[in-house]
This record gives structure tokens, C-alpha cells and sequence, in this order.
């Protein structure tokens, strides 16, 4: 309740500031019709955060997807306020400061001596549209990210050449997705077309690195039968995220009875569930193993289920392996040292933080002020890692930047 009432009053103090910041710039016959507008669109505002705060207090912020209109409006809002503001503010430091001056000059000389200037000096206005101007640019970029940017499925092809790769599986293809987060998406139409991009690509095998849902099972009903249509010749392999386990009931029996029905609904998609399990992939003669452990993440919130020990068991020394695990921060603390070499692991859970840039030869993120591992490709001791940034949205309801990803390996041999 603390925090609500600080970004509110915060937001309210932004917004009177931005009213007659912009209301400079009107002409004085305009006015009325620019202070309607103005806080009709204003009111509009504030009412979807009572919206967001309603959905947030009931515990529903992130399986209610009219939240996403509503947080990704006010969101959108209050960036763009803030860059406004600030820009502003810095300005009226300056006049402040001047008028400042002004005073103890006029303080120890004689009044006649000074010519007669207000206090403050007028806003210049071309800074006052500079400052207009570049808060349109955050502005307009989210108002894309929660449009548009959120359903931008983006390819990121890569080959992968190992020396312990199996020589019948060279050129094998394999598809990552990761973090669905099925709660969250309001288009069923732009998820069909993500799917529809995957089967394109004619996958050898298909895996999903966790976070099915937000907060409850329930949550994917309505797009089980679209991502049902995913196919991929070798099949189709999954594992748990942090936030399939948010919705379990305190009772032992209904635990049961729920993780039972979530178990199924992997089933109805067509996704081989691998809670600390591994399967093998043949080829003629030659073999590869899929392991899928459970969500393992460093952070004291995150559920530590995962064993890699028990994902291992059955499994030869010979044989090469990919690893399917949620949170890269297992690879970091459990995969890299671990007796048994594993050539790739596959995660996702960071997102990129849905905010950043990610070009060839430089990606930059908050995300990497949180994880060391966020995006893309990593390589230890002869280990490999790929994050994948997300096929859906969580939270801020859009992307920018790191746009939903579906990534495309080739496997290849040395």
C-alpha cells in the first residue's frame, strides 16, 4: 500500500507539472479546449490505475488480461511524464537559480541601479518543445512495445558445432522457446501466427525451457489447442519455470489433484514433460539425450527443485546431452561443475527484462545487472549456455527492444 501511494503521488505531481508545462505552449484563446482535453485523456489515466490497484489487491494483476490495457497505459504515461518533467525541471533549476541571483544583487545595490526584471524569467519555449519532444520518444516507443512490440516474433538463428555430437544428427534442428506465460496474452490470433512461424521453420525437435502460465494452470486452456498444432519431427520436450508452481493449493490432496490436471494439459499439447527426466533421441544407430529438470534459481524465491543427478540416471557416459533447465543461474551454480559434462543447456526466465537492445555485436539490458548470464550465447569450460528472451510477456505488458524470440539451432558436427 506504501508503494501505491508513492508512484500515486508521484504520478499526481508529474501530471500537474506536465499540465502547465505543455499549457505554455498553448495560445490563450486554445486553452479551454487544451485543459478539456487534457484532463479528460488524464481522468482516463487515472482510472486505469485504480484498475491495475483493484487487479493487483485482489490478486489477480496477472491473470485478469484487461490489466494489460490498463497497467500498459498508465506505464506508458508515467514514463513519458517523467522524461517530460525532468527535462523541464532542469530548466526551471536554472530560473530559479538566476532569480536567486537576482535578489542578493538586488539585496546589496541600490534599486535604481538595476534594471527592473521579474523574478523568474519566462520558460524559453523552444527548450519547453525540446523537452515536449523528446519525451514523445519514450512515449511512442512503448505505446509500440504494448501494441505491437509484445506479438514481434523474431528468428535468431544459430549453429552449434560440437566434436561430441553424434555424426546422424549434423544438421539436426532444434526449436527453443521459453517463458509463454500464457496469463498474460490477450490476442489468441498473433499466438497462432508465432506457432505458425515455428512449424515453418520444419523443426527436428521442439523444446520449451519453463513458465507455461503466470500464476495458474488454468491459464493456457485457451491456447492448448494452438500450441497443440506445433510438430516437430522428433517431438516435442518441456520443463517447469519458476512461475508454474505459483498456483499450488496449501492442501497436500489438492496438490495433487492440481499438479495431475497441469500434467495433463502438457499432454494435450503434445509436450513430453521432463520433471528431472531424460529421454533419448535415436537416429539409426546414434543417440542423443534430452534432460529436463524442474525449476532451480538461485534467488531465495525461486523454487529449487531441480536434480540433475536424478535427470542423469540411465543415461551413458557416452552419451551427448542437452540439457533443458528454466534459470540460467543452475548452469552457473550446479551445471558447470558438475562431474558429468553437459555440452548445452538451454534456459530462458530473464526476458531480457522486455526492455533493451539487442543487436549483432552488442545487447545491453538491465537484465544484466540482475543475471550474469541473460541473453543469448555463453561458453565455460567447454560448456555452452543459450538464454532464450521469452515467446511471451509478464509484468510490464510489452516489449521493447528484446522482442519474443524463437530461436533456431542447428546442431553440427566438428
Amino acid at each position: 500500500m506504501n508503494i501505491v501511494s508513492i508512484i500515486f503521488s508521484l504520478y499526481v505531481i508529474l501530471d500537474l507539472y506536465t499540465y502547465f508545462g505543455i499549457r505554455s505552449l498553448v495560445a490563450k484563446k486554445n486553452r479551454i479546449w487544451y485543459s478539456l482535453i487534457y484532463w479528460a485523456s488524464s481522468l482516463f489515466i487515472y482510472y486505469s490505475f485504480y484498475r491495475v490497484y483493484q487487479l493487483l489487491n485482489g490478486g489477480a494483476i496477472f491473470r485478469d488480461t484487461s490489466a494489460n490495457i490498463y497497467l500498459g497505459l498508465f506505464l506508458t504515461a508515467l514514463v513519458g511524464k517523467l522524461f517530460f518533467v525532468g527535462l523541464l525541471l532542469s530548466q526551471d533549476v536554472l530560473r530559479v537559480l538566476w532569480g536567486g541571483g537576482r535578489f542578493v544583487k538586488k539585496s546589496v545595490q541600490k534599486k535604481e541601479e538595476l534594471t527592473p526584471l521579474p523574478f523568474l524569467p519566462k520558460r524559453r519555449k523552444i527548450l519547453t518543445w525540446g523537452a515536449l519532444g523528446i519525451a514523445a520518444a519514450p512515449f511512442f516507443t512503448m505505446l509500440y512495445g504494448i501494441t505491437k512490440g509484445k506479438y514481434r516474433y523474431t528468428l535468431n538463428n544459430i549453429r552449434l558445432p560440437f566434436a561430441q555430437l553424434p555424426k546422424a544428427f549434423n544438421g539436426l534442428k532444434v526449436i527453443q522457446i521459453s517463458d509463454i506465460h500464457a496469463g498474460s496474452f490477450d490476442d489468441p490470433d498473433e499466438v497462432a501466427r508465432g506457432v505458425q512461424l515455428i512449424n515453418d521453420q520444419n523443426p527436428d525437435l521442439i523444446v520449451f525451457t519453463g513458465d507455461l502460465v503466470n500464476s495458474d494452470k488454468d491459464e493456457i486452456d485457451p491456447y492448448i489447442a494452438i500450441f497443440e498444432k506445433l510438430r516437430a519431427k522428433h517431438g516435442k520436450f518441456a520443463i517447469l519455470g519458476n512461475h508454474d508452481y505459483y498456483g499450488l493449493p496449501d492442501d497436500a490432496e489438492e496438490e495433487k489433484v492440481y499438479w495431475a490436471d497441469f500434467f495433463e494439459k502438457y499432454k494435450k499439447m503434445g509436450f513430453q514433460l521432463m520433471n528431472n527426466e531424460n529421454a533419448a533421441i535415436q537416429i539409426g544407430e546414434d543417440r542423443i539425450q534430452i534432460l529436463g529438470v524442474e525449476n532451480w534459481g538461485s534467488s531465495r524465491y525461486f523454487p529449487k527443485k531441480g536434480d540433475l543427478d536424478v535427470a542423469l540416471q540411465g543415461v551413458a557416459e557416452e552419451d551427448f546431452c542437452i540439457l533443458l533447465s528454466h534459470d540460467p543461474t543452475h548452469w552457473s551454480r550446479k551445471v558447470l561443475d558438475h562431474p558429468r559434462h553437459i555440452p548445452l543447456t538451454l534456459s530462458g526466465h530473464t526476458h531480457g527484462f522486455q526492455f533493451g537492445i539487442s543487436v549483432p555485436g552488442f545487447k545491453w539490458s538491465p537484465a544484466q545487472y540482475r543475471y550474469p548470464h541473460w541473453l543469448g550465447l555463453y561458453e565455460e569450460k567447454n560448456q555452452q549456455l543459450y538464454v532464450n528472451r521469452g515467446f511471451g510477456f509478464l509484468g510490464f505488458p510489452g516489449r521493447i527492444g528484446m522482442w519474443p524470440e524463437i530461436t533456431v539451432i542447428e546442431l553440427a558436427t566438428v
